[in-house]
């Protein structure tokens, strides 16, 4: 749960509390028989709104909180099952010839966010784009992968742009090359 949250639940729980008391202090002076009753039930119901109020905006931002992270989650979900679909029908598409399955395809996203700065469903878009150049092997997709978040790191560009430029670099190595080369990636003798 986020914290703001957090914070603001416990504070309006001590508001809330701190109105109860004050509340229940006024009520006790009623009953000892104090000399303003109208006034003191008057300061005690405001209080207790006060309260109320304080409480209600405590559970409303509750609900939000957690309407939005529902919502999230759900969203997250489908991204995760568009993209699980488009990396199925790009293997079968390809007949298989990348060698990898979508199990393999998931597991190196997964690995890849927790080591770069993209999150899994990107990587995956990403893979499901390097899958459909059928020059990419299974010893290859692994550094292709990791080679695309590199150049989207470093050229400040999406990962859709370096895996289709990528793509075509390894899909025919003469015309791919000299592509990179126009963005700024430069190739040694190895």
């Amino acid at each position: 749960m986020d914290s703001s949250v957090l914070t603001l639940i416990i504070k309006a729980k001590d508001e809330a509390g701190n109105a109860l008391k004050a509340t229940h202090e006024q009520i006790r002076q009623i009953e000892g028989g104090g000399l303003n009753m109208g006034k003191t039930i008057a300061n005690a119901f405001d209080k207790a709104k006060v309260g109320s109020f304080v409480m209600l905006g405590a559970v409303t931002a509750v609900a939000v909180g957690i309407g939005a992270m529902v919502k999230t989650g759900i969203t997250e979900f489908s991204d995760f099952q568009a993209n699980m679909a488009q990396t199925n029908a790009v293997i079968k598409s390809t007949g298989g010839v990348a060698g990898v399955t979508a199990k393999q395809v998931v597991d190196l996203a997964n690995q890849f966010q927790s080591t770069t700065k993209f999150a899994d469903d990107v990587t995956l878009s990403g893979e499901n784009l390097l899958l459909t150049f059928t020059a990419i092997g299974k010893d290859i997709f692994p550094q292709a992968t990791q080679t695309m978040l590199d150049m989207s790191q470093a050229l400040g560009q999406d990962v859709k742009s370096s895996a289709i430029q990528l793509g075509k670099a390894l899909q025919d190595p003469i015309l791919g090359v000299t592509a990179l080369r126009k963005v700024g990636v430069n190739f040694n003798e190895e």
